[in-house]
C-alpha cells in the first residue's frame, strides 16, 4: 500500500478527512522548503502537494505564477525541487508528498538524464505521487505504468466540465487521489459553490473509486470545513502563497502554522 492510499485509510478509520496545502517549492526563499513542510505537517497537513516551478504554469492564477517567477529566479528547477524532498524525507518517513506541475519540466529532465529518469529519481527523493496539468489520461499509460511500477501514484484533475468518458478515462488509471478543480478558471479565481460541489462528486463517484479531493477557490476555514463535509481531502494553495507572501523570513513559519491550524480545526470539528 503506498504512503497516500495509507494515509486516506487511517483518516477514513478515524472518520476525518485529509488536508493537503499547496506550496511552491522555493517560495518565499530558495531554501525554506523543508521547512515549510515540517510547519505544514505539524500544523495538521496529511498529504503535501508541492509545486515544480515553470514559465508556463496555464492552469495556475496570478498569485501562483508569482510564487513560480520568484522561485525560478532563484534557480529553483526540477532538480532542487527532488533535493528538497530529499532533505524532508531525512526527519519525515510517513507523510505524503505529491509533485504538482507540468510537462515540460519532466520531459526535459528525462532529455538531460535519461529516459525514465525522472520516475526514477522521485521514487529515490522519497515523492509519492504526481500530478502532471497537461498530461491527459490517454496520452500517459505508459507513464502512469512506470510511476506504479515504482511505488509511485499518478494523480488527475476533474473539472465542472469533465465529461462521462473523461471521468471513466481518469478513473482506469488514476490511483492515490483525483483532485476536483470546484470551479472553471485558473487557481485562486471565482467564487466557491459548494452545492455545485456538493452535486457533483455522487457522479464522480460513480467513475472514480480513489478519494477524491477538492481545491481552487479554498481560502478560510468556513469553505474548508463546507467542502470537507463531501470530499474526502481538501486542497489549499493560493491562499497558502498568500500567507506566506511578503513575510518576514522569521515570520513565514508561524504564519503559515496559524493559518494551517486553523483549517484542521475547522476540518475536524465539521459533521
Amino acid at each position: 500500500m503506498s504512503r497516500i492510499a495509507a494515509t486516506f485509510a487511517s483518516l477514513q478509520a478515524q472518520g476525518r478527512k485529509a488536508l493537503i496545502p499547496y506550496i511552491t517549492a522555493g517560495f518565499p526563499f530558495a531554501d525554506i522548503t523543508p521547512a515549510l513542510m515540517h510547519t505544514m505537517v505539524e500544523a495538521g497537513a496529511d498529504i503535501i502537494e508541492l509545486g515544480v516551478p515553470f514559465s508556463d504554469p496555464m492552469a495556475d492564477g496570478p498569485v501562483i505564477q508569482r510564487a513560480g517567477e520568484k522561485a525560478l529566479a532563484m534557480g529553483i528547477g526540477l532538480a532542487q525541487v527532488l533535493e528538497m524532498v530529499r532533505q524532508f524525507r531525512q526527519t519525515d518517513a510517513t507523510t505524503p508528498v505529491v509533485l504538482m506541475g507540468y510537462a515540460n519540466p519532466v520531459e526535459r529532465y528525462d532529455l538531460r538524464h535519461g529516459a525514465g529518469a525522472f520516475v526514477r529519481d522521485a521514487a529515490a527523493a522519497g515523492v509519492d505521487g504526481v500530478l502532471i496539468v497537461d498530461y491527459p489520461p490517454e496520452e500517459c499509460e505508459a507513464f502512469a505504468d512506470l510511476l506504479k511500477a515504482n511505488g509511485l501514484d499518478l494523480i488527475f484533475l476533474l473539472a465542472p466540465t469533465s465529461t462521462e468518458a473523461r471521468m471513466a478515462q481518469v478513473a482506469r488509471i488514476a490511483s492515490g487521489y483525483v483532485y476536483y478543480v470546484s470551479l472553471k478558471g485558473v487557481t485562486g479565481a471565482g467564487h466557491l459553490d459548494t452545492a455545485a460541489v456538493e452535486e457533483a462528486l455522487p457522479r464522480i463517484r460513480r467513475h472514480v473509486h480513489v478519494p477524491v479531493g477538492v481545491g481552487f477557490g479554498i481560502r478560510d476555514a468556513a469553505t474548508a470545513s463546507a467542502i470537507g463535509r463531501v470530499a474526502d481531502a481538501v486542497v489549499i494553495g493560493t491562499k497558502v502563497i498568500q500567507v506566506v507572501d511578503d513575510q518576514p523570513r522569521e515570520q513565514v513559519l508561524p504564519a503559515l502554522a496559524d493559518f494551517l491550524r486553523g483549517i484542521r480545526a475547522a476540518l475536524d470539528s465539521a459533521p
